[in-house]
């Protein structure tokens, strides 16, 4: 049954809104008058299996976190005996975004309309991709639809960890890195001129730190806008050259070579194939769409094709330990785990600590590198805030020398 938006005036004349469910516009004006309500305005929301409901939010009304306390609130509703059609009500009721209140009553008319919640999920696409859709599916058919999304809530909150981890390591030294930048450049371009024009009257040669600065911001002042176009023209041909699958996998794979960053981007693609992986096998996905749904969710390009050759190997007949040992770009403790897994029979519950195990490291590796990285920029920073007074100080030191 469709849903509808309305607003309408009450028996005192104080506007009203919200929404309701009826066959068509005219069915959602009776109901209203029914309550003693002054329609204003009624429009439909969604309609049952149309495409226009997938374009109405074609664009995200969740964002990472919002969708991870959305399914856990619709897991704990679900879970505790509630039946689905009652608890999308209670959270379209409940929800303070209007986007919010539409979507969910759109999901909710679609399963009114007696679709599977999974299908009613595929009408927005953006806000719930394959692996969503794959999980929620899978519950539906075992009939354990609320352990499943707790599962799924779990997965989304442990990458929300983990994804805040990392930017809360990297975040400091970006800024030291970015405020340190912008304090030699004024350094350079502005002061170390202006104080040097002080003994250009001189006829004694200036010491050679300080010709060597009075070079340095000559070009930056004369050239800086060059260069300045120079790296947006450089990250901008980047940008088009990352859109070429061959292009992108060959910088993934050199991203992975780096020496610090690529063991995380490894660890760090590692733990998300691992740990979607294990939801979606504990889930009874099929282990082939499991593979690919997890390949898919691997940021680096270089990896999602090991990860699909992997499945290719699988679907012939080799076992998963086996066809990950084979690629090297994945850490050994996941192909070991997944051995295990496949001789014990517990496979969801080994990838899980593997991607637990995988994901720890990772921010044991973070916070180290941040660590070293935070008293090494104060240290460059001041070394060279340093050969700027120098080169600023010399001169004067001189000058005193021959005044002596």
């Amino acid at each position: 049954m469709p849903a509808f938006r309305f607003e309408a005036l009450d028996a005192l004349g104080k506007s009203t809104s919200g929404l309701l469910e009826a066959d068509n516009a005219r069915a959602a004006r009776s109901q209203l008058r029914a309550q003693s309500l002054v329609p204003l305005a009624v429009s439909q929301v969604a309609s049952a299996g149309t495409a226009k409901a997938g374009l109405r939010f074609g664009g995200r009304v969740f964002n990472s976190t919002g969708l991870a306390v959305w399914t856990r609130q619709l897991a704990g509703l679900v879970g505790s005996g509630l039946p689905l059609e009652r608890a999308l009500t209670a959270l379209s009721d409940e929800a303070e975004d209007a986007e919010q209140r539409e979507l969910v009553a759109h999901l909710r008319s679609e399963v009114n309309a007696g679709a599977p919640f999974a299908h009613a999920l595929a009408s927005a696409p953006r806000e719930f991709d394959d692996v969503y859709r794959g999980v929620v599916g899978a519950g539906e058919q075992s009939g354990a639809l609320g352990t499943v999304l707790e599962r799924l809530a779990d997965d989304l909150e442990a990458r929300q960890e983990l994804k805040g981890r990392l930017i809360s390591a990297t975040l400091y030294p970006a800024i030291v890195s970015a405020i340190a930048i912008v304090i030699v450049i004024f350094l350079v371009t502005y002061v170390v001129p202006q104080v040097a024009t002080v003994f250009t009257s001189s006829k004694r040669a200036l010491p050679i730190l300080t010709q060597a600065m009075l070079a340095i911001s000559g070009f930056l002042r004369s050239w800086g806008w060059l260069v300045l176009i120079a790296i947006a023209a450089g990250a901008s041909a980047l940008m088009l050259s990352l859109r070429n699958e061959g292009f992108r996998e060959r910088f993934d794979a050199s991203w992975l070579n780096l020496p610090l960053i690529g063991r995380l981007a490894r660890g760090y693609n590692a733990a998300r194939f691992a740990g979607t992986l294990a939801m979606l096998a504990g889930a009874g996905v099929p282990i082939l769409k499991a593979l690919q749904a997890a390949a898919e969710t691997l940021s680096n390009r270089a990896m999602r094709a090991d990860a699909m050759d992997a499945l290719v190997q699988v679907r012939e007949g080799a076992p998963l330990a086996s066809a990950l040992a084979g690629k090297k770009r994945f850490p050994g403790i996941l192909a070991m785990f997944a051995r295990l897994g496949e001789q014990t029979g517990q496979l969801p519950v080994m990838l899980e600590r593997a991607a637990k195990q995988l994901s720890a490291e990772v921010q044991r590796r973070a916070l180290q590198m941040a660590t070293v990285l935070e008293p090494l920029l104060i240290v460059v920073m001041g070394g060279v805030v340093m050969l700027i007074v120098l080169a600023v100080l010399l001169p004067i030191i001189q000058l005193n020398s021959f005044v002596k």
